[in-house]
C-alpha cells in the first residue's frame, strides 16, 4: 500500500488538501456573519463546504486510481453529457441574477459550466494526440475540434457566464497551441477568432457589462454603486497589511463586502491574513500550475502531456481571472479562487482534475524506472501499464512544450 503511495506525485497530493482545508477556514470566517443574516446558522456555509469537501476527496481518489489513457476512451460519452447538461440548464436551470447557470438538485446546487473545462480538456487532449501525424493540415488536423468548442462556448455565453466561457476559451488556446500547430494556422485562428468577437460584441454589450467595465477601471467615479465592488474590496485588501488584522476579524464581511466567501474570498484573506497569507496562498496555486507543467514536459505520451497542460492552464487562467477582478486588474467576472473559494462544482472538479494529473506523473514515475527496449528509433516511446504486463509502443509527437 505505502509503495502505490510513492508512485504518485507528494507535491500534487498534498498542496491542493493544504489549499482546500485552508479555503474551508476563510470560508467560515468570511461567510458567518453572512449566513446568520440570512436565517441560517452562523456553520451553513462551512458544512456544505465541508459535504462538497467529501465528495471531491473521493474524486480525487478516483481520478489518481483510474488510468488517464481509459479517459480517451470516453471522450465522445463525455462530451455528449457535458452538450446535454449545458443545453440542459438553459432550459431548466434556476435563474439567479438574470442567469441560467445552476441545477436547483435540492440540498445542493450544479454548475454544468465547471464540468464543461474538464470535459473540453479531456476532448482536445483526445483529438489533438490523435492527430499528431498530420497536426499541420489546417482541414483534418486542426479544425473539426474547434467546431465543438465553438458550441460549448456559445451554450456557456447563453447563460450568461462570460467569465467562465473566457477560462474555457484560453485553456483551449493553450491545448491546441501546445499540440504542435503551425503558427500561421494560429495566426488564423486569431483573426477569425477577433472576426467572431467584433460580430459578437454587439449582442453582447449590456448595461450590466458596460457598468462591469466602468466599475473595474474607473471605480472611484461611482463608489456607491459601480465600483462598489472593487473599492470595498480595495479597503480590504489595503487595510490587513503585511500580516492581516487576524484570523476572523475581518470588517469588511460585515456587510460591506459582498459575496466574501466566494469571488472576493482572496480580499478577505488579505484583510485578515495580510500580504504574506496572500503570498502563501498564490504560492501554493503556482506550485500545482508549474509542476504540471513539469509533468506534462517529461510525459513521453501525447493525450498524458497536453491532458496536463490542460489541467493546468484550468488552475492558473481562473486563478488570475479571479486575482485579477478583486485587484481591479479586470472586470468582475464571478470566477471563483481554485480550491479555495465557497463552491461545491468547483472544487469537484478540480479535485478530479488534480487525481487526473496525479495519475499522469505516476505514469511517468514509473516509465522513468522502467528501461527502453534495446532497439530505440526516432519516434517518441511510449510505456502503458495493462493489466500488469508491461509494453512499449511507438507514438509520433509533436508536442510544442
Amino acid at each position: 500500500m505505502i509503495k502505490k503511495v510513492k508512485d504518485y506525485d507528494f507535491t500534487l497530493m498534498i498542496t491542493p488538501l493544504i489549499l482546500t482545508a485552508f479555503g474551508i477556514v476563510m470560508i467560515y470566517s468570511a461567510s458567518m456573519v453572512l449566513a446568520v443574516v440570512e436565517g441560517h446558522e452562523s456553520t451553513h456555509y462551512l458544512i456544505r463546504q465541508i459535504q462538497w469537501f467529501c465528495l471531491a476527496l473521493a474524486g480525487f481518489v478516483m481520478g489518481s486510481a483510474v488510468p488517464y489513457k481509459h479517459y480517451q476512451k470516453l471522450t465522445k460519452m463525455i462530451m455528449i453529457i457535458v452538450i446535454i447538461m449545458l443545453a440542459g440548464v438553459l432550459i431548466f436551470g434556476e435563474t439567479v441574477s438574470n442567469a441560467k447557470r445552476w441545477f436547483d438538485l435540492g440540498p445542493f446546487s450544479l454548475q454544468p459550466a465547471e464540468f464543461a473545462k474538464l470535459g473540453l480538456i479531456i476532448y482536445l487532449a483526445s483529438v489533438y494526440s490523435k492527430k499528431q501525424a498530420y497536426i499541420n493540415e489546417f482541414n483534418r488536423g486542426v479544425l473539426p475540434p474547434l467546431i465543438l468548442t465553438a458550441v460549448l462556448l456559445a451554450l456557456i455565453v447563453q447563460q450568461p457566464d462570460i467569465g467562465t466561457a473566457v477560462i474555457i476559451f484560453l485553456i483551449a488556446c493553450s491545448v491546441i497551441f501546445s499540440s504542435g500547430v503551425r503558427f500561421k494556422h494560429l495566426f488564423i485562428l486569431v483573426l477569425v477568432g477577433l472576426a467572431l468577437l467584433a460580430f459578437a460584441i454587439p449582442n453582447m454589450v449590456t448595461d450590466e457589462r458596460i457598468s462591469r467595465f466602468a466599475g473595474a477601471y474607473q471605480p472611484f467615479e461611482d463608489p456607491g454603486d459601480d465600483g462598489y465592488h472593487l473599492v470595498q474590496s480595495y479597503l480590504a485588501i489595503g487595510s490587513g497589511g503585511l500580516i492581516g488584522e487576524g484570523l476572523g476579524q475581518s470588517v469588511q464581511k460585515l456587510g460591506f463586502l459582498l459575496e466574501p466567501h466566494t469571488d472576493f474570498i482572496m480580499a478577505l484573506i488579505a484583510e485578515e491574513l495580510g500580504f504574506l497569507g496572500v503570498m502563501i496562498v498564490i504560492g501554493l496555486l503556482a506550485l500545482i500550475v508549474l509542476r504540471g507543467l513539469f509533468i506534462a514536459r517529461k510525459c513521453s505520451d501525447s493525450f498524458g502531456a497536453l491532458l496536463a497542460i490542460g489541467i493546468s492552464s484550468m488552475v492558473g487562467f481562473q486563478a488570475f481571472i479571479n486575482l485579477g477582478a478583486i485587484s481591479g486588474i479586470l472586470p468582475i467576472t464571478g470566477a471563483p479562487l481554485p480550491f479555495v473559494s465557497y463552491g461545491g462544482s468547483s472544487l469537484l472538479v478540480m479535485m478530479v482534475a488534480m487525481g487526473i494529473l496525479n495519475n499522469i506523473a505516476k505514469f511517468v514515475k514509473l516509465s522513468e524506472q522502467e528501461p527502453e527496449p534495446a532497439n530505440e528509433e526516432a519516434d517518441m516511446k511510449v510505456y502503458h501499464n495493462r493489466g500488469g504486463r508491461r509494453t512499449w509502443e511507438r507514438e509520433s509527437r509533436s508536442i510544442r512544450f
